[in-house]
Order: C-alpha cells, then sequence, then structure tokens
C-alpha cells in the first residue's frame, strides 16, 4: 500500500508498519488533538520501536513515496 493508502487508516485508529523496514519497529499509530497543560496538542506519529517503546515519527520522502506500508493487526 502507498501511503496515501494507509493514512485514513491511521486516521481510523489502525497501526501501520512498512514491510522494508525489518527491524525493531513493531508500528506506527496517529495521536489525535487533544490538549496539555492547558494548550491545544495538534495530532502527531508516533512509531512503538522494540526494546525502546514510543518515540515521535516523521515520515521521509522515500517513506511518503514507498509502497510497501501494510496494516498491523
Amino acid at each position: 500500500m502507498t501511503f496515501e493508502e494507509v493514512l485514513p487508516r491511521l486516521k481510523a485508529g489502525e497501526k501501520v508498519i512498512r514491510k522494508g523496514w525489518g527491524g525493531a519497529e513493531l508500528y506506527v499509530k496517529l495521536v489525535g488533538q487533544s490538549t496539555h497543560d492547558g494548550e491545544n496538542l495538534n495530532p502527531y506519529f508516533l512509531i512503538n520501536v522494540r526494546g525502546e517503546g514510543y518515540t515521535m515519527f516523521t515520515p521521509t520522502v522515500c517513506d511518503l513515496l514507498a509502497e510497501d506500508w501494510i496494516i498491523v493487526e
């Protein structure tokens, strides 16, 4: 799948990953808009990495153009 195809699935709460990564990456998910300390917190992507936990994720140009995105159950 392309990033354009998985983006609506991310918005629906599903988790995705790229087949080509093949490392410790478990999945990417979208965290919706919320508030923090009384201020708006805009939506952002998190990636779950085995042994490290969550960190912020920003797709690269390669990620955006890749066609190996899959849905994680």
